[in-house]
């Protein structure tokens, strides 16, 4: 790890898992364009296996995964919410503790 490497901004993972690719990139365009998030990656489709109400169910998912900082989470999780199709969207952060100081420079340029 880097030593100069400092978490100021408290940069997030924030993830998110969807039912559509299409329903993944709306919640990465307008994260983006709030400057909730610096950048997006949508991953899928994947295999989900959870038990929801009671009966173990199996979904295809797609993953959007935002970078962002714990200053912006709860904007970001409202946008989330307001685009998200699930009655109880799976929402995960996952603190950053170290990577490139330039590409950690570069996210906190973009984000609000």
């Amino acid at each position: 790890m880097n030593d100069e490497f400092k978490n100021d901004t408290k940069l997030l993972l924030v993830l998110t898992n969807t039912s559509s690719a299409e329903e993944a990139q709306k919640i990465a365009d307008a994260a983006i364009h709030n400057h909730f998030a610096a950048a997006a990656q949508i991953i899928g489709p994947v295999k989900s296996t959870f038990r929801w109400k009671g009966k173990i169910e199996n979904a295809e998912e797609w993953i959007c995964l935002l970078k962002s900082s714990e200053p912006l989470y709860e904007s970001l999780e409202e946008t989330i919410k307001s685009l998200h199709s699930y009655e109880l969207p799976g929402i995960l952060t996952i603190p950053v503790t170290g990577g490139s100081m330039n590409y950690f420079q570069w996210i906190q340029r973009q984000l609000r």
